[in-house]
């Protein structure tokens, strides 16, 4: 499979700090040229989790763009997402393949060599690996990798996508793409300037034109 090189996050937490709705902020990043969006709320009710996710699907069909839901398998199936996105101590993706649709894009974020390693054999459409250089966005718990990381998971899968994530900005884009990343996972940087339709027309227009 392929993945657009840009990996747009909607994380609640930093939407609300910046004063934006989730959906609207979705729609700003669809309208800018993302075209795959993550859907990220950790700790918000199941309900309006799901309502979230139901209305950025939608916006997203006008774009012909996918949408990830982070976390949560039985709302990405209950929306019609395209996938889910799982951290290292979410369901296992082999339940979610069994379980809940074997249809469902499944990426999983992998901090470390030998969880790198580990996910080589799993049933995964992509893995993410970060988190690549310092945030403040989320924390992992897990030391910065590296660019060293991502060129490590390239060359293990090379038919597999890379994702990276965690500290990224525009230039740093560059430098992650050059390490051998498919696509580059934004949360914070996409709203500097609180223009995030332009951003992310900015991030879309250097990654096409570095790949």
């Amino acid at each position: 499979m392929t993945l657009p090189v840009l990996y747009a996050i909607v994380d609640y937490q930093t939407a609300v700090e910046k004063g934006w709705e989730v959906c609207d902020l979705a729609r700003e990043y669809l309208a800018g040229g993302a075209r795959l969006v993550q859907v990220r709320a950790p700790n918000v009710a199941s309900r309006d989790y799901l309502d979230w996710c139901d209305r950025v699907v939608r916006d997203a069909a006008d774009y012909d763009a996918q949408v990830i839901v982070n976390d949560r398998a039985d709302i990405a199936v209950m929306a019609g997402a395209a996938g889910v996105h799982l951290g290292q101590f979410d369901v296992e993706p082999t339940d979610v393949r069994q379980r809940l649709s074997s249809r469902l894009l499944v990426g999983l974020s992998v901090h470390t060599p030998k969880q790198l390693e580990e996910s080589v054999n799993a049933p995964l459409d992509y893995v993410a690996v970060g988190p690549i250089y310092d945030t403040s966005t989320k924390n992992t718990g897990y030391e910065v990798v590296g660019t060293k990381l991502v060129t490590r998971a390239s060359e293990m899968s090379p038919s597999r996508p890379v994702v990276a994530i965690g500290g990224i900005n525009l230039e740093r884009a560059m430098e992650v793409r050059r390490a051998g990343a498919t696509s580059v996972a934004v949360i914070a940087d996409l709203l500097e300037g609180n223009r995030p339709a332009r951003r992310v027309s900015d991030y879309v227009k250097a990654l096409e034109e570095s790949s």
